[in-house]
């Protein structure tokens, strides 16, 4: 039987990629129902800052388990020789890193002008050379008090992570999620297979571009996924979960920084109304030198979008746009009371 999602999908993947370069695939779930339609659906994607729900997620299974708390200072996750900075009397802790409201700047100390307009800009930003820039590092505002996107807030909260528990980012995010979900190929490092299915990427028009490494910033945007997988992750957010994520999850939605009347950031998660809608919706959007990526869940609706674009044409609007025209259409799963946060 033909899923009712299938025709806004395909459409919508038929639009993407009609006036590019480069694979893009689509997929949508709602309830029961799915559709996936563009490229084939085991091509990988530099998915970009995505990643950083991955890392948000992280930080909460440890923080479930007891492994860390939200509210540990990172200097106690950092080498004793590391001192992060503070202001107004104030340290970062993980749950800023993860919200983005340490006061860090967006990225490295040191990273402009050595490596930005480079075609591999982070690759070399090591462990050494993230911590070293730490120690030099001036907070743009007190911990915990305003939202200021950072790479480097989110690169840092996965290194810490990964080293406090004796492993790789790459590592973390296979025993923390992906392998829970049963995700096979979302992963920052890929095999000789794995590299043969990643879309080539391309600029805005058409020319090919080269793949990304963000080293030790790989929290911050490091992996490659595909549709499948991300839907996998979706089906998680919008429920049931399996048992030992579902506590995980519920902890990133209520726990959330107010941006504004209408917008708040979660732990790897912007919560906000969809466009000319009364629905509220959480999203993170990705992008790399040559790929752009969404991935938008509403959990009230049990409905999700997924979009992996090899090519940097932006996939927000049509994504979004593809997520209301779901949630409004009929008929599909009774609505499910919203978590508390969002």
């Amino acid at each position: 039987m033909t899923s009712l999602l299938d025709d806004p999908v395909r459409r919508t993947a038929e639009r993407l990629g009609a006036r590019q370069r480069g694979a893009v695939v689509v997929g949508a779930v709602r309830g029961g129902q799915s559709a996936l339609h563009g490229a084939d659906p085991g091509t990988l994607f530099e998915i970009g800052s995505v990643t950083k729900t991955f890392t948000a997620l992280a930080l909460a299974r440890l923080a479930v388990r007891g492994a860390v708390g939200l509210d540990q200072p990172l200097r106690d996750l950092l080498p004793r020789d590391i001192t992060a900075p503070e202001r107004g009397g104030e340290v970062i802790r993980l749950a800023h890193l993860a919200c983005h409201t340490s006061g860090l700047p967006r990225l490295p100390k040191g990273l402009l002008p050595r490596g930005l307009f480079r075609s591999d800009p982070y690759a070399g930003c090591t462990g050494e050379f993230l911590l070293d820039g730490l120690r030099r590092t001036r907070l743009r505002s007190v911990p915990g008090t305003r939202f200021r996107y950072s790479n480097l807030g989110a690169g840092l909260l996965g290194l810490a992570l990964a080293r406090h528990t004796g492993t790789d980012y790459d590592t973390l995010v296979q025993t923390e999620i992906c392998r829970p979900l049963g995700m096979t190929d979302t992963r920052v490092v890929l095999d000789p297979g794995r590299t043969a299915r990643l879309a080539a990427g391309h600029s805005r028009t058409g020319r090919p571009r080269p793949p990304w490494h963000l080293a030790a910033l790989a929290g911050a945007g490091g992996l490659h996924s595909t549709v499948p997988d991300l839907l996998a992750l979706a089906r998680a957010q919008i429920g049931p979960a399996p048992e030992e994520l579902a506590e995980a999850i519920a902890l990133t939605r209520t726990t959330a920084h107010r941006i504004n009347a209408e917008t708040a950031v979660h732990p790897g998660w912007i919560s906000a109304r969809l466009p000319r809608s009364r629905h509220r919706i959480l999203f993170h959007t990705g992008g790399t030198g040559g790929y752009r990526s969404l991935l938008a869940v509403a959990p009230e609706h049990r409905a999700a979008v997924v979009i992996l674009n090899a090519a940097t044409r932006p996939v927000d609007r049509p994504g979004l746009d593809l997520l209301a025209q779901i949630i409004d259409s009929a008929p599909g799963p009774d609505p499910v009371p919203a978590a508390a946060g969002t």
